[in-house]
C-alpha cells in the first residue's frame, strides 16, 4: 500500500513529490506518456525563479526529478492511469497500463493521489507542429513564456476569444506587429477585452481567415503562414516569426472518475475552494489539470506543493 501516488511529471506533479518525499512519504510517480509535461516542449524558460540566465524546460524538469528522487520519490515511466477506483476502507485502486502496450496492464494500492495530469495547449493539427514546439523554431502556446523571444518582429496570434486577445494585448510590449487570426469576422472575447485588444494600434485584426500551413526558412524556422479565406477561399501568405496559439487547452482528466471527482464544464477538476482538497478526501488536484487562469510553471509548483502538505496532514489524522 502506497501512502501517495502521483499522477503527472510536471512542475506540479514533481513539487508534490519533493515535499511529500521529504515528508517521509516515499511516493510514486506515475509519469503518463510526457514525463516532465508540457515544460519539455519549450527551449528557454526565463520566469521561473532561481535561474536569472534562464533554463531548459527538460532541463528544470529534469532537476525536479532528481530533487524529488534524492529524497526518497520513485518514479515509473511510461505509465498511464486509465482509471481510480475507492475501496471499502477509503484507499484507492489506481488502475494503468504500460502507454505502449495497453496489454501491460497495472494495479496499485494507495492511501491517497495527487492528479497533477496537466492541460495540452490545442494547435491546429497541421503537420510539423510537434517538431517546430519542441525545437523553439516559432509556434508556441504560452504568451507569458515565450513573448520575450520575438521582440521587435512580426507575430500572429491565432484565436478569438478572451485568451487570443489577452495574449495579443500582451504579445504587444515586445513584438513590433501582432496579427489576430480569427475565423470570423468578429473576436468571441468580452467586449472590453475585444475593444482593448483592437485599439491596439499594433495589433491588426485578421477576419475570415484560418492557417492552413506553417511556413519555413533555410533554418527550418517560421518565416509566414499560409492563410485561406472563410469566405471566398482565397489563399494568402502572411510574414511573420512567431505563431502564438490561443484556441484553448484540454486538461489531461480522461481517466478521472466522476464519482470521486468533480469536473467543470471544460473537464477540469474542481477544488474545494482555497484547497488542492477535491469532494473525496484523499485525493488532490494540482496544477494546469485544476488551473483554468494562470497555467504558469511557477503556480503549478506552489499547487503541487499545497497538494502534498493537504495530503500529508491527511494521513496524519488517518494514523491518528
Amino acid at each position: 500500500m502506497e501512502n501517495v501516488i502521483i499522477i503527472g511529471t510536471g512542475p506540479a506533479g514533481y513539487t508534490a513529490a519533493i515535499y511529500s518525499a521529504r515528508a517521509d512519504l516515499t511516493p510514486l510517480i506515475l509519469t503518463g506518456s510526457q514525463p516532465g509535461g508540457q515544460l519539455t516542449t519549450t527551449t528557454d524558460v526565463e520566469n521561473f525563479p532561481g535561474f536569472p540566465d534562464g533554463i531548459m524546460g527538460p532541463e528544470l524538469m529534469q532537476k525536479m526529478q532528481q530533487q524529488a528522487e534524492r529524497f526518497g520519490a520513485r518514479v515509473e515511466n511510461g505509465i498511464a492511469v486509465t482509471n481510480i477506483e475507492q475501496n471499502e476502507d477509503k484507499s484507492f485502486t489506481v488502475h494503468a497500463h504500460n502507454v505502449f502496450s495497453t496489454d501491460d496492464v497495472k494495479t496499485y494500492q494507495t492511501k491517497t493521489v495527487i492528479i497533477a495530469s496537466g492541460a495540452s495547449a490545442r494547435y491546429l493539427g497541421l503537420p510539423g507542429e510537434e517538431e517546430l514546439v519542441k525545437s523553439g523554431a516559432g509556434l508556441t502556446a504560452c504568451a507569458t513564456c515565450d513573448g520575450a523571444f520575438y521582440r521587435d518582429v512580426p507575430v500572429c496570434v491565432i484565436g478569438g476569444g478572451d485568451s487570443a486577445a489577452e495574449e495579443a494585448t500582451f504579445l504587444t510590449k515586445f513584438a513590433s506587429k501582432v496579427y489576430l487570426i480569427h475565423r470570423r469576422d468578429e473576436l468571441r472575447a468580452s467586449k472590453i477585452m475585444a475593444a482593448r485588444a483592437l485599439a491596439n494600434e499594433k495589433i491588426e485584426p485578421v477576419w475570415n481567415s484560418g492557417v492552413t500551413d506553417y511556413l519555413l526558412d533555410d533554418n527550418k524556422r517560421i518565416r509566414a503562414v499560409k492563410l485561406k479565406n472563410t469566405v471566398d477561399g482565397s489563399e494568402s501568405e502572411l510574414e511573420l516569426e512567431g505563431v502564438f496559439m490561443a484556441i484553448g487547452h484540454t486538461p489531461n482528466t480522461d481517466f478521472v472518475n466522476k464519482e470521486l471527482v468533480d469536473l467543470d464544464d471544460s473537464g477540469y477538476i474542481l477544488q474545494i475552494p482555497g484547497k488542492t482538497a477535491t469532494k473525496t478526501p484523499g485525493i488532490y488536484a494540482a496544477g494546469d489539470v485544476a488551473d483554468t487562469v494562470y497555467r504558469q510553471g511557477i503556480t503549478a509548483a506552489g499547487q503541487g506543493c499545497a497538494a502534498a502538505l493537504e495530503a500529508e496532514h491527511y494521513l496524519t489524522n488517518l494514523e491518528g
